[in-house]
């Protein structure tokens, strides 16, 4: 299917099913859709929180999946954990109704944009897709956004703007990114995660070569991150324009004047040694400094002032569940983030160290099977960075335990670490053991956010 065919869909209004809707993606895709006048219906396993926001779009949600859920679609898009075996795509394939995966759909709809600003990275991607539209829109640039969390500056995963631009988060997972249609591509790292897909850091490396050809020949450009050695090589023999960003004066845009605030970085940011602007970051961590850095290169491509871009990055403060303040009980402060990669743990439990807290508790739960007993040293290595490690059991997300990988192999493997099953009993620990001035972390990708909510009402 090219453009034309997906655009004569939207355009005469015949059906598009959506399987996975409640996605953060998948449910930003519905909501453009709806914004292109497209007439949307979608499904999904569990019951969808989403509910009153979809009835006010006209999508019809349906809970479960069936070979009927997809009977009068004129074309079906799914996410890539939705897998053949689905009911919605059984049915779609004996029908022969057309199917995209969601990034293929992303793709052709961003093809109609002037401007294609895609963030990737193992790491970081979604911060700084943020970052990105915090600046472009306050500096009046009327974005579209699509991001890959809660960004309360654009109420949610998704914008849509009335320019020309569009900027989006970048996955590498099955190689989504691949569909994509960028005019600029931004690759903040490269990192061995996804190995139930990839086979080594080497065949990541080539994906992010592929995509940073993605960019056109002539008019395109790749910003990437210098410090990164897998990056350096992933883009070092491209016959694309190549914009670095990173700590050494070696970079086109790098900081210098560092100073940390209990976490929170200032710097001078220099553009090919003249200084471009100041920064005080709102948000912990020397990567979200370099991340900024990423930005500055964008900023200066699309023409914007360094005045309306040192406004705009000081004005974000964070996306939802990265470093994210939940509130505090018994005088510590909880948060919750993301991360579920051993790099990111470490960076996240690195910035709250320089906030100085008595104890740092880190409540993870591993996320798939597959990335704990791959990663499982690392995994050790970074949890050594909080004082108190709790560990629940791993989020299986779309995996089988073949290997028979335990959290409680990972705490053999970590000090004062201790396991518990269930999120009620994680919420008891915090319950029973925080104090004044400990900082509380529940981290991973499953459903550990809910630890905090579970103890609220414990005292209810």
């Amino acid at each position: 299917m090219n453009y034309s065919d997906f655009k004569q869909i939207i355009d005469s209004k015949q059906l598009i099913h959506i399987c996975g809707i409640n996605g953060v993606s998948m449910k930003a895709l519905a909501k453009q859709l709806c914004s292109l006048g497209a007439r949307v219906q979608g499904s999904d396993r569990d019951p969808s929180p989403y509910l009153d926001e979809f009835e006010s779009l006209g999508i019809k949600f349906i809970q479960g999946h069936d070979l009927e859920n997809t009977k009068g679609a004129a074309l079906v898009i799914r996410t890539a954990a939705v897998l053949d075996n689905n009911p919605d795509i059984v049915g779609a394939k004996k029908r022969g109704t057309p199917i995209l995966e969601r990034a293929q759909a992303w793709g052709m709809l961003m093809s109609n944009y002037k401007q294609a600003i895609c963030i990737a990275g193992t790491h970081g991607k979604t911060s700084t897709t943020s970052m990105i539209a915090t600046f472009t829109q306050s500096a009046g640039c009327d974005p579209t956004v699509m991001v890959g969390g809660n960004l309360s500056n654009i109420g949610g995963s998704l914008r849509i703007g009335s320019s020309d631009l569009f900027v989006a988060e970048a996955c590498e997972y099955k190689n989504s990114f691949l569909s994509f249609t960028p005019t600029i591509a931004v690759i903040l790292n490269i990192d061995r995660d996804h190995l139930d897909f990839f086979s080594d850091t080497d065949d990541i490396i080539a994906s992010f070569t592929k995509f940073a050809y993605l960019v056109p020949e002539e008019t395109g450009v790749v910003i990437a991150c210098l410090d990164d050695i897998n990056t350096v090589k992933a883009v070092k023999d491209i016959n694309r324009r190549v914009i670095t960003f990173g700590a050494s004066k070696n970079a086109d845009f790098y900081y210098d004047n560092l100073v940390s605030h209990r976490g929170y970085y200032s710097f001078d940011v220099y553009h090919n040694g003249e200084y471009f602007t100041h920064l005080d970051m709102a948000v912990p961590g020397i990567h979200n400094a370099r991340n900024a850095l990423s930005a500055a290169a964008v900023a200066w491509l699309l023409g914007v002032s360094p005045e309306d871009f040192k406004k705009g990055i000081e004005e974000y403060h964070g996306v939802g569940r990265r470093f994210e303040y939940r509130g505090s009980y018994n005088g510590a402060d909880i948060y919750d983030d993301y991360a579920h990669h051993p790099s990111e743990i470490e960076a996240t439990l690195k910035a709250a160290r320089d906030m100085n807290p008595k104890r740092i508790i880190c409540i993870f739960q591993p996320h798939t099977y597959s990335r704990t007993v791959s990663l499982l040293n690392e995994f050790a290595d970074a949890l050594s960075h909080c004082d108190v490690c709790v560990l629940t059991d791993i989020f299986a997300a779309r995996e089988t335990n073949f290997s028979g990988i335990t959290s409680q192999k990972l705490s053999g493997m970590v000090k004062n670490s201790v396991c518990l099953s269930t999120l009620e009993q994680a919420a008891g620990y915090i319950k029973d053991n925080a104090r004044p001035g400990d900082l509380i972390f529940t981290m991973g990708a499953g459903d550990i956010y809910k630890v905090y909510d579970i103890l609220t009402s414990m005292e209810k």
